[in-house]
């Protein structure tokens, strides 16, 4: 039962975060595209590869399941968006701006694939510059 807590902490942490942002984006850059969305999305996927791959049983910095829930599930479960993507991307075709929804897709997707990656090979890469 104590793990749901430390998931709801998490979950709290990581929607103040991701609120805050998009008050920051939304404020900067606008709304004709969902900026914050991409960015969120983008270093939560990051973030979720880089936490994953560090903080298994078998790795140098090991944690217990309810501070990988706290983290994972929790912190990057409430600071991505992928149901804000998903929303904001229909709005767009609604609104017939289908090029602008195209290129949402294909950034927010491309480009969380490739910070997932990036995420889950950090720990070896840093591994590998300790050890020279």
């Amino acid at each position: 039962m104590l793990t749901y807590g430390w998931i709801a902490a998490g979950g709290l942490i990581g929607t103040l975060a991701r609120y805050w942002l998009n008050l920051q984006f939304t404020a900067r850059f606008g709304e004709a595209l969902p900026w914050e969305t991409i960015f969120i999305n983008i270093t939560g996927s990051f973030v979720i590869g880089l936490i994953a791959a560090s903080t298994e049983v078998s790795s140098r910095f090991a944690l217990s399941p309810d501070a990988r829930a706290f983290l994972l599930v929790g912190v990057c479960g409430g600071y991505t968006t992928f149901s804000s993507f998903s929303l904001q991307t229909l709005v767009l075709i609604q609104n017939g701006e289908i090029g602008r929804a195209m290129f949402n897709i294909l950034l927010s997707v491309s480009a969380g694939m490739i910070a997932v990656w990036a995420g889950v090979s950090t720990p070896a890469l840093l591994s590998r510059l300790t050890a020279v």
